[in-house]
């Protein structure tokens, strides 16, 4: 019995190895990160309005990476549910 067990989790671990890995390679998951990062850099474009400063405007993709990765776990869970179906 718990030889069966140890397999079924270990077969649960690679499924979600397995959809981890889809997920991180998946054009969803670039589309998304592409248009949160752009939509980040136009609200801050017209926020901020000052291009002298290079070190200051460079790290709006860096924000923007930022905040659509962390927003990126909803989307995900409907990707999940998408592709599970």
């Amino acid at each position: 019995m718990e030889l069966e067990e140890r397999i079924k989790q270990i077969e649960e671990r690679n499924k979600r190895v397995e959809l981890d890995k889809r997920w991180e390679t998946s054009w969803s998951r670039k589309i998304c990160i592409m248009i949160l990062t752009y939509i980040i850099v136009i609200i801050y474009s017209y926020l901020v309005r000052n291009y002298d400063n290079i070190l200051f405007s460079s790290i709006v993709p860096v924000i923007g990476f930022i905040l659509s990765t962390l927003s990126l776990k909803l989307i995900r869970k409907i990707w999940e549910l998408k592709i599970k179906n």
